[in-house]
């Protein structure tokens, strides 16, 4: 599939709100889940396949309606945009979970690692497949990054964190090779727990990344962010990145950041010359949809740093917790704030 090739095309995150009847949406509020959290879902576990299939055609549609260029399936069979990767892996004791300190310092749960990390079966392939039979706009598929996965984990057979990050990575790796021979135009890993521990982030976070990503023909992407604007209000993010110059080393093409919400310096955007950016430019946080002009004005300061060529149009992250309306009101608006800038500078 060819992606677009006009300045500043559109995209998403990655994940799209999931319908009421499918999730309860009021438990899944109350957590990020890094264990399985089955009692999320509404339908019966006979049904929950072909509910899931129904909810990402709406999800896909919704996506090509408000004219995005370049779509995902909208996470919409996962309970957290990690939790249904990182747990099919083998190596964990999922009945028991342990706990790790979260960004924010609260304790969650999370497995346990008591074996070698080993990705058996694939994850993802039919949901990059289906995608792919329903979609003829360019589409990408994320995962998560195997710097997040082990963060997110409680280690008790590796050596060390760095030891299990690269295994992790060697199991992202293996399933975004064939997720690329199943269609896939771009591959996003989903990294924002790169600044829970910068200092491990320096020491290993770009050799994880570039294991994950090694052999992968198509374009790559990293996302970094500072939390979902459900759980992490915008009071307490920073306006800055810790470990964002570090992924200049990475070969990923792409890095896709959190922009809108905390009003973030855009100034920082010089230590990733070279890379296409993905500019988050819709505020999660905020329920009321924007103005075209507004998202206009994001991305025309956007390009006081980055080259139009290598500048695309996104939300600040997942928007899974939005209401489907809201979430649709804001890709239209992202659409249309990006056709303004695009005759600008055309």
């Amino acid at each position: 599939m060819t992606l677009p090739t006009h300045l500043l095309p559109t995209t998403v995150v990655g994940s799209y709100p999931q319908p009421d009847w499918l999730v309860n949406r009021q438990l899944l509020s109350k957590i990020v889940p890094r264990t399985r959290m089955r009692e999320i879902w509404r339908i019966p576990e006979a049904f929950l396949e072909e509910a899931q299939d129904d909810a990402t055609v709406l999800a896909i549609r919704d996506q090509e309606r408000a004219g995005i260029d370049i779509i995902t399936d909208g996470e919409i069979r996962r309970e957290s945009y990690s939790n249904r990767f990182a747990t099919a892996l083998e190596g964990l004791d999922l009945d028991h979970p342990g706990q790790v300190k979260t960004r924010s310092g609260a304790m969650t749960p999370v497995p346990r690692v008591v074996g070698r990390i080993r990705r058996s079966d694939p994850v993802e392939l039919r949901d990059m497949e289906f995608l792919r039979r329903h979609t003829k706009l360019p589409a990408k598929i994320t995962l998560p990054g195997p710097f997040t996965m082990a963060q997110q984990a409680k280690n008790e057979f590796y050596r060390d964190d760095e030891e299990m990050a690269m295994d992790f990575a060697a199991a992202v790796n293996a399933e975004a090779l064939e997720l690329e021979k199943a269609g896939a135009d771009l591959i996003q890993l989903d990294e924002p727990w790169l600044r829970n521990d910068p200092d491990a982030a320096k020491r290993y976070g770009v050799k994880a990344i570039n294991r994950a990503l090694q052999g992968i023909s198509v374009p790559t992407v990293v996302h970094l962010c500072f939390g979902y604007a459900a759980v992490v209000p915008g009071a307490s993010k920073p306006t800055g990145y810790s470990f964002l110059p570090g992924l200049a080393d990475s070969i990923a093409q792409q890095i896709s950041i959190e922009a809108a919400q905390p009003r973030l310096d855009l100034g920082v955007l010089k230590d990733l010359a070279g890379k296409k950016i993905l500019l988050g430019v819709l505020d999660l946080g905020d329920e009321r949809i924007e103005t075209a002009e507004q998202v206009a004005a994001r991305l025309r300061a956007g390009l006081a740093f980055v080259a139009p060529e290598n500048l695309i149009a996104a939300p600040d992250c997942g928007m899974k917790y939005l209401s489907r309306a809201v979430a649709f009101g804001k890709l239209q608006a992202l659409v249309a704030g990006a056709a303004i800038v695009r005759r600008e500078i055309s």
